[in-house]
């Protein structure tokens, strides 16, 4: 992964389109999508401000999420890995995946090793699906 705690990739589409894409190649990585937050249009209708189209996706790979909470409950509260789209320019689109890695030795999580293993597998399978797009 990267030296923050994300993967950055641009590609040109609308927002949708390129959502379609990341489901896609998450799909093929064994990841689902949970949830769909629709950040500017819930802000909108929240407190009635413009954004610019902003959607986050909540993934997840059920086999490696079963594993993460046998291995230590508590890491449910870092799950799924989530996924920005974010419209950044005219027909263009910023995708942000969260890193895995970053996620699954945060703070003393770190310290158990069934979840470093959880989270370099899921990084290895986050990395490709960013990689094939």
């Amino acid at each position: 992964m990267s030296d923050t705690f994300f993967i950055e990739k641009t590609f040109p589409g609308s927002t949708d389109e390129v959502i379609e894409k990341v489901t896609a190649a998450l799909g093929a990585q064994g990841f689902g999508i949970l949830t769909r937050v629709d950040v500017d249009k819930t802000l909108k209708k929240k407190i009635d401000v413009d954004f610019r189209p902003y959607v986050i996706l909540g993934a997840c790979n059920p086999g490696l999420a079963h594993q993460a909470l046998n291995a230590r409950a508590d890491v449910g509260l870092m799950l799924p890995c989530n996924v920005t789209v974010e419209q950044s320019g005219d027909n263009e689109c910023t995708v942000r995946f969260l890193d895995p890695i970053a996620m699954m030795t945060f703070q003393n999580l770190g310290t158990n090793d069934d979840l470093k293993a959880i989270g370099a597998q899921a990084a290895e399978k986050i990395s490709a699906a960013a990689a094939s797009l």
